[in-house]
């Protein structure tokens, strides 16, 4: 009994109907007559409020309910979530759903409101978008039902506790499988014309009928008086890592994800989109040191392996060492590769700080830096300035943009490729510029 009564709440309506009885009943000093009236509203209300009760109660258990999650959430993205709801009374009823959400996601006033038929199941779908990876655990689901009369309401309380992780972005992994498996300029994917050969070379042969003309090797042709031709294979697959910075200036929040995550985002659906094109996909993390190492490979479940990975990273976001970082790559890959490095630079005496490093890695390997606009600096350069602290943060602004497009200029001129990008439209870039290399046979 005492829980029941633990579950027994009352609705606004009563509080105002009752109120509005107070205020006739101290009226009825005034007007005598009303007095009588007054007592059997008071007596009706009472009644009302009893037979509200016992409807509610009138069931053990009058309504059942289920949230449905997945197995796991998409980081970035909305993710739906799904209540089932059944009605087992013998009238409609309106229930106001309550559903303890993660804590990650900051919210407190979740309520979804709905009347429920008789006898029917209804499902209902609301959306989450989580903006960091883990474990993001729901907690009890509440339902409260008032009957037609609405006068008090009786909380069912379902202990459903669910877990559900919080993967990098498998939502646009999928998405761009398409869009890469069709090769098309769709979304802003460009199509790269293939220029000259990408084969390697496997021997010289004599000519025959057939064989490409700008395929004759001119001197082994002299040498044996008869036409002689190189004969080539296709390219070997090439191993392309995703290197990410994790240090503190991927700590960054744009509309509500960090650097950080973008980048990994963006690494799993680069790694996907290698394999898929039949090289090599590997990957590693660095700050003060270099983990969640993953040899370029294109085995089975590379993939897999490559989301667990991606899955698990962990940082505090401290000081980036490239020192580091070009030591582990000088020591670890010894194979020409393409390597992306995701980090950011906000100011060009941060970036040649690191540039000798940066440059040693190009010598050996086809290096691409990709780092970040500062978006939140463009919407405040767009902004209109009406007074002169706007304009003295504009002139800073201008000042931190500008030094951007000095590092990118900086880069190139010192033979490193880069890729300056809004954080929203960094997987794309990143493809295309995959894509773009690859097409040009510069691995």
């Amino acid at each position: 009994m005492l829980k029941r009564f633990k579950s027994f709440y009352i609705e606004p309506l009563f509080y105002w109907t009752w109120l509005s009885l107070v205020f006739l009943l101290v009226f009825t000093y005034l007007v005598p007559a009303l007095y009588l009236p007054s007592l059997i509203l008071i007596l009706a209300l009472s009644l009302l409020t009893l037979a509200d009760v016992v409807l509610l109660y009138s069931k053990k258990q009058g309504v059942e309910a289920h949230r449905q999650l997945g197995e796991k959430l998409s980081n970035g993205d909305f993710n739906a979530i799904q209540i089932e709801l059944a009605n087992y009374y013998s009238f409609k009823i309106h229930a106001k759903i309550i559903d303890e959400l993660p804590v990650q996601l900051q919210e407190r006033n979740f309520l979804i409101k709905r009347n429920l038929d008789v006898g029917k199941k209804t499902q209902l779908t609301y959306h989450i978008r989580p903006s960091e990876r883990g474990e993001y655990h729901f907690g009890r689901l509440l339902i409260f039902i008032s009957s037609p009369i609405r006068l008090v309401s009786r909380r069912y309380t379902f202990d459903q506790f669910q877990m559900a992780p919080v993967y990098p972005s498998f939502v646009q992994l999928k998405k761009f499988d398409l869009i890469v498996s069709a090769y098309r300029n769709e979304f802003g994917l460009k199509k790269i014309r293939r220029i000259g050969h990408t084969m390697e070379f496997e021997q010289i042969k004599d000519y025959v009928l057939g064989d490409d003309m700008r395929t004759i090797n001119w001197n082994a042709t002299a040498k044996k008086n008869q036409l002689m031709v190189n004969q080539f294979q296709d390219e070997k697959s090439q191993p392309v890592y995703s290197i990410i910075d994790k240090g503190r200036s991927m700590k960054m929040p744009f509309n509500q994800l960090s650097l950080l995550d973008y980048s990994i985002n963006a690494s799993l659906v680069m790694s996907n989109t290698i394999l898929k094109k039949h090289d090599k996909a590997g990957m590693f993390t660095f700050s003060k040191k270099v983990e969640n190492r993953i040899v370029a490979a294109k085995r089975s479940g590379q993939m897999h392996l490559i989301l667990e990975n991606l899955y698990n990273i962990k940082t505090d976001y401290s000081e980036s060492d490239f020192g580091v970082l070009y030591g582990e790559i000088k020591r670890k890959i010894t194979q020409r590769s393409l390597l992306f490095l995701y980090t950011n630079f906000e100011t060009l005496d941060g970036m040649e700080r690191q540039l000798a490093y940066l440059q040693a890695i190009a010598k050996q390997h086809v290096l691409v830096v990709v780092f970040f606009v500062n978006t939140e600096l463009e919407i405040l350069l767009n902004a209109k300035s009406e007074r002169i602290q706007n304009i003295y943060q504009k002139t800073i602004a201008q000042k931190f943009t500008y030094e951007k497009r000095l590092i990118v200029k900086e880069l190139r001129r010192r033979g490193v490729a880069t890729i300056l990008t809004k954080p929203e439209d960094l997987t794309l870039n990143v493809i295309n510029k995959y894509l773009e290399i690859k097409a040009r046979g510069h691995h």
